[in-house]
Order: structure tokens, then C-alpha cells, then sequence
């Protein structure tokens, strides 16, 4: 079971995106997601909350918590990263703007895929991040299969209608599986760091999160919104990054704990 579980791990995660994104975009039109683009108002308001107060309020946590480095490493890999599909299935339990949702990933996921390569190293000069190395998960398991969707309602709008409620339906199912996995996995280590502060640090750091995109939203109706939005990180970039850029586990321990404290947390507060 050790052996199975970090290799059908690996393989849900990109599974998961994939039908999220590709889910997202078979009911939508492009000029029907970019539409909201065109308040700018929002489009910065949505920036600064992610890239500018995100980032604010980790710095904060670091400073109240004593972390080991490597934990504070990872916390900063989370916040640095914005836009997730798990956002999709947040925005349908919650019954808010799916469209909304979509287009909040058309903005996040390029900023975040050139914000992380920047700020990274300055923030922990120890990190080796390699821009394509963020770069291409986004481009592979996010960007293209919401591209694709849009294109097959665009070009074959009947086959869209036909194939959206079982991707999904698809995409729920590989959720579930997703985050079985993760706590089967990591239980044991979330439990050993009781005690050292990364368990109250991560609940402090989602919820901050929320807060943010609740109080900074631009209209009443979105609130929620932009809560889960700002809330949700971008899990996938981080473990890249923390996988990929150091040698030590810490940063990729603290980034699995918050994608599942962030699980715990907002998918009941939407539900």
C-alpha cells in the first residue's frame, strides 16, 4: 500500500485538474469568460489580493509562529501560488458564478505562473525554481483542457452539452479519490507535527486567505467568490516547486498540510 499510494497520487492529481478545467469550459464561451476582464477594477483588486496581501499575511504568520524554516519555506510556496482547480467544484457546492469562477483561473493561473519564479527565489534564496518547471503544469493540466472545452463548445456545442455533466461527474469522483489518498498518505505526518505550530499556522494561513477575498471583493454578490478564490491555493505549483527545488521534505510537508487543512476548511464552508 506504501508503494501504490504516491504513485495513483501522482496520477490523480493531473487527472483531477484536468477534468475540472476541461469541465469548467465546455458550458462557456471565450467572450463569455474574458467579459469580466474588462472590469478593472476587479481584475486588480483580484491581483492584490493574491500577489500583495496573500503574501502580506504570510509574512505575518512567519513572524507570530516559530516554524522551522522549512515549513516556513512551504508556506510561502502556497502563498505565492494562485488560481486551482479546485475552485471549480468550490464555486458549484457553494452555488455561486461557475462562469465567475473560470474567469477568476484565466487571470490567476499566467500571473501566478510569473509571479513564482520571481518572488520565490527572493523570498527563499535557497530555491533552485526553473520557470518552465511551473510552467508546464499549468499549461498541461490547467490552461489547455479549459482552452479545449471552450473550443468544443465554440466548434461542436451538442457534443459539449452531452459531455459536461459527466466530466463532472468524473471530476467529483477523482476529488474524492484525491483527497482519500492524501490523507491516507500523510495522516501520519500531519499528526507527528502537532505541537510545532505548522497545523495552526496553515488553519490561520486559509483562513486569513478567505477573509482577504471576502472583505476586498468588489461587489457584494461575489464575496464568496473571491473568498474560496483567494483561499484556494495554487497547490499543484507549489508541490512542484517543493518537490523539485530543495533537497529537504519540510516545504513539501507544509504544502501538503495546507492543501489539506484548505480541503477541510472550504469545502465544508461552501457546502
Amino acid at each position: 500500500m506504501k508503494e501504490f499510494l504516491p504513485g495513483f497520487l501522482n496520477m490523480i492529481v493531473p487527472v483531477f485538474s484536468v477534468l475540472s478545467m476541461f469541465s469548467a469550459g465546455l458550458p462557456y464561451t471565450l467572450q463569455y469568460l474574458t467579459e469580466p476582464l474588462k472590469n478593472r477594477k476587479g481584475v486588480v483588486l483580484a491581483l492584490l489580493a493574491n500577489f500583495i496581501l496573500v503574501p502580506a499575511l504570510t509574512i505575518l504568520i512567519i513572524k507570530v509562529f516559530s516554524l522551522h524554516p522549512t515549513l516556513e519555506a512551504g508556506l510561502v510556496l502556497a502563498a505565492c501560488g494562485a488560481g486551482a482547480p479546485f475552485l471549480i467544484q468550490l464555486a458549484g457546492m457553494a452555488k455561486v458564478d461557475v462562469a465567475l469562477a473560470a474567469t477568476c483561473l484565466i487571470l490567476l493561473l499566467p500571473a501566478t505562473a510569473i509571479f513564482m519564479p520571481i518572488v520565490v527565489p527572493l523570498a527563499i534564496p535557497e530555491a533552485d525554481v526553473n520557470a518552465w518547471s511551473i510552467l508546464k503544469p499549468l499549461l498541461l493540466t490547467m490552461l489547455l483542457p479549459l482552452v479545449a472545452g471552450i473550443l468544443l463548445k465554440r466548434f461542436l456545442p451538442m457534443w459539449a452539452e452531452r459531455l459536461q455533466p459527466w466530466a463532472a461527474k468524473l471530476s467529483g469522483i477523482a476529488l474524492v479519490l484525491l483527497f482519500l489518498t492524501s490523507l491516507l498518505l500523510y495522516f501520519g505526518t500531519v499528526i507527528s507535527l502537532f505541537g510545532t505550530g505548522a497545523i495552526l499556522s496553515a488553519v490561520v494561513f486559509v483562513l486569513g486567505c478567505y477573509a482577504i477575498g471576502y472583505l476586498i471583493a468588489w461587489r457584494e454578490s461575489i464575496r464568496e467568490l473571491i473568498g474560496l478564490a483567494t483561499a484556494q491555493r495554487n497547490i499543484a505549483a507549489a508541490t512542484v516547486v517543493a518537490t523539485l527545488s530543495f533537497e529537504t521534505r519540510g516545504p513539501l510537508v507544509m504544502v501538503i498540510i495546507i492543501s489539506l487543512i484548505s480541503m477541510a476548511i472550504l469545502f465544508p464552508l461552501a457546502w
